[in-house]
């Protein structure tokens, strides 16, 4: 089950040509990765504040296909490719107008905020990001 949400490129996103500066991308791919884990009933406040769990990035590889403009809507595809024992394995595809932009292959853990160590996802956090894993029929 693939997760979709769309930003708009900002002015504040773009370098003076109006194109995507692409450290606004990552900061902008926070934000859809806050949004999934809302979708999962998950919100990152009740995870850190409350379970204190964190979900800090230890992978991102990214590919660029064509520029994004000043004023692009960004769609948003993001997909679960592996649920490990404190691991998640993401892929992102990033469009605007049907035309891809970038992709991304992204890798978080979960970390405990207390020891900062790596902790296993809880049954109920696993059971929801497994719902959303991605199957390939051969």
């Amino acid at each position: 089950m693939t997760f979709h949400t769309s930003r708009p490129l900002r002015f504040g996103d773009c370098d003076p040509s109006g194109i995507a500066y692409f450290p606004s991308y990552l900061n902008i791919l926070v934000g859809v990765l806050e949004e999934f884990f809302a979708s999962v009933g998950a919100p990152w406040r009740q995870l850190v504040a409350e379970r204190r769990i964190g979900t800090p990035t230890v992978r991102l590889d990214l590919t660029f296909v064509h520029p994004g403009f000043h004023g692009d809507m960004l769609d948003f595809e993001l997909s679960v490719r592996r649920v490990g024992r404190s691991s998640l394995d993401l892929e992102h595809k990033i469009s605007a107008g049907n035309v891809l932009l970038w992709s991304a292959s992204h890798s978080v853990v979960a970390t405990s905020l207390d020891t900062h160590k790596s902790t296993a996802w809880p049954d109920d956090l696993r059971a929801a990001l497994e719902n959303h894993l991605e199957t390939t029929d051969a």
